[in-house]
This record gives structure tokens, C-alpha cells and sequence, in this order.
């Protein structure tokens, strides 16, 4: 009887400590700094806050927003690769992470070597999106419309290096067109200027456009996945609008300086895998068309030393250079 009571207590301490369980000793006992390596408004950014929000409630602690755009987000990662390895700033990383060291001739730190991956989050195609005013319909009109005016039209990015900017060279080299590049720092600045009119298009996630689509200030031309997605179905893909070759998506995922402590890394990547399962997170990112995703610190480090070799490739064969 007496075993029996001992385990029905545990049990039912075990259900009530709830997130309690993934804590390591002593951590957090103060605010955690998220920084994201872009402006506000951005992808990384609506993110990152819907995360920092349900961590800093499962953790106990404020976890607060730190953007510091520019260079690329080479800026921001920088200023995380130098930060204490303590557990208490940790980076909002997304692919141009592993594609700057391609198209940049210094980059301030090592890109798997300075940081302690934590898990992946979340990975999303990306959307091409025209200002209404521009009198295009569909990707067709727009290829056709760069075509007669080879360099007229400009197309805004994120930054050089950006995912944005890498979608827009892509597009260029295999739809058979000339645009012109403006980059901004950050994707929010950028679809900002392109729903004013300033810019006519822009690659970017749904996630960054979202609210501007539902009020239709934007127009959605294609998306890079491989088929159309069940949350916009109305949405072509490249390829079936006769653009091969553009067929990618964008990660997102969580970094620590490196020679975090290694409990610390697996109190993180624990909590983050439960706060993704959460119903009201799930719905969140469905919305903004990311598919929420974890991984050990161990494959994430494996992603990141796989796609600098990929990005090399086509960085290189796509002639590709910081501008």
C-alpha cells in the first residue's frame, strides 16, 4: 500500500509540474535576450515574438525582443556569436544565416563553429507578391511584363544575402528576365514599401505579408513550393507557371553563443518543442504558412553544415554577389 501511495504521488507530481520538468537547475533566474537580425515586422520577427511570448510564460521569465538588422542579419548574428554563453541571449536564425558566408568576403564570425544550435523551428515556402496597382494578373503577366522592359522593373529583398534576395536572382536566372535589386534592411521594411506603391514586388513568407493579403493590399503571384498549399489553394506554384528550378523553403531555428551550457541547450530545445505543439502556436503559424518543426541541437548543426555547401553552389553558379 505504502509503494502504492509513493507512486500515485509521484504520478500526479509528475502531470502538475508541467514545463517545470524541462528546466535546467537555476536557469532562468533573470530576462532571456532574443535577438532577431532584422527590423521589426519581418518573418523573424512576428515569429520570434509569438515564441519569446509562450517561452517567457512556460520559463517564468521576460523574454525580450532585441532586433538588430542589418548587413544581411550578419549584424545581429554577430552580436550573439560575442554575447556570454550563459543561456541569457539567445538568436532567431533563418537561412540566410548559411548563405552569407558565400556572398560576403568577411564574415565577423564562423557560421557553426560560434553558436550552439538549439532546434529548428519552423520552415516555410516562399511567396512573390505585387502591389495591386501593377497591371499584372498572374506570374505569366509579370514575366512577360519584365521581358518588355528588361531592368525597369525593380524588386525589393530583405538585404543582400537575404532568402528574399536569393529568390529574386533565382527567379531572374530561370525565368529568363532582368530586374533591378533594392535591398532594404529587413523584410518588413521592404513589403512596407511595396504595399506603398514605392516598390511593385518583393519576394518574402506569408508570415511577413499576411495581414497586408487579407486586406488586399497585396496580390499573391507564386509560391515555391513544390504544390500549391491547402491554406491558399488559389495560389500557383512556379512550376506549374513554367518556372522550373524554384522550388526551396525558408527554416527558421534557435541559436545560443557557443559553449552554452549543454542543459541549458536541452532546457531550450525541450520547452520550444512543447510550446510548438501548443494548439493556439500551431494554429498561429499555420496562419502565416510555416510549418512548425524541431530537431535535436545535433541535426540542426548537420542543416547548417549542409546548407553552406548548398547555398555555396548557388551562390557560385547563380553569379551572385554583395552589392
Amino acid at each position: 500500500m505504502c509503494q502504492l501511495i509513493t507512486i500515485v504521488f509521484l504520478l500526479a507530481a509528475t502531470a502538475s509540474s508541467g514545463f517545470a520538468q524541462v528546466k535546467a537547475p537555476d536557469y532562468p533566474t533573470k530576462f532571456i535576450r532574443f535577438i532577431v537580425p532584422y527590423a521589426p515586422g519581418g518573418s523573424s520577427d512576428v515569429l520570434a515574438r509569438t515564441l519569446g511570448q509562450k517561452l517567457g510564460e512556460a520559463l517564468g521569465q521576460t523574454f525580450v525582443i532585441d532586433n538588430r538588422p542589418g548587413a544581411g542579419s550578419m549584424l545581429g548574428t554577430d552580436v550573439a556569436a560575442k554575447a556570454p554563453a550563459d543561456g541569457y541571449t539567445i538568436i532567431l536564425s533563418d537561412m540566410p544565416h548559411t548563405i552569407n558566408p558565400s556572398i560576403h568576403a568577411k564574415v565577423p564570425y564562423d557560421p557553426v563553429k560560434d553558436f550552439a544550435p538549439v532546434t529548428l523551428v519552423g520552415v516555410s515556402p516562399m511567396f512573390l507578391f505585387a502591389n495591386p496597382a501593377l497591371q499584372v494578373q498572374s506570374l505569366k503577366d509579370l514575366i512577360a511584363l519584365a521581358k518588355s522592359q528588361p531592368g525597369k522593373l525593380a524588386i525589393a529583398s530583405g538585404g543582400n544575402g537575404a532568402t528574399t534576395h536569393l529568390a529574386a536572382e533565382l527567379f531572374q536566372t530561370h525565368a529568363g528576365i532582368q530586374l533591378t535589386h533594392v535591398p532594404y534592411k529587413g523584410a518588413g521594411p521592404a513589403i512596407t514599401d511595396v504595399v506603398g506603391g514605392q516598390i511593385p514586388i518583393t519576394f518574402t513568407s506569408m508570415a511577413t505579408a499576411a495581414p497586408f493579403v487579407k486586406s488586399g493590399r497585396l496580390r499573391v503571384l507564386g509560391v515555391t513550393s513544390s504544390r500549391r498549399l491547402a491554406a491558399f489553394p488559389d495560389v500557383p506554384t512556379f512550376e506549374e507557371s513554367g518556372v522550373s528550378g524554384l522550388v526551396f523553403e525558408h527554416w527558421w531555428g534557435v541559436m545560443a553563443p557557443a559553449a552554452t551550457p549543454r542543459p541549458i541547450v536541452d532546457t531550450l530545445n525541450r520547452l520550444i518543442a512543447k510550446v510548438l505543439n501548443a494548439t493556439d502556436v500551431r494554429e498561429r503559424f499555420s496562419a502565416l504558412a510555416v510549418e512548425p518543426r524541431t530537431t535535436t541541437p545535433e541535426q540542426f548543426r548537420a542543416l547548417l553544415e549542409s546548407d553552406l555547401k548548398r547555398w555555396a553552389k548557388v551562390v557560385k553558379d547563380a553569379g551572385i554577389k554583395a552589392e
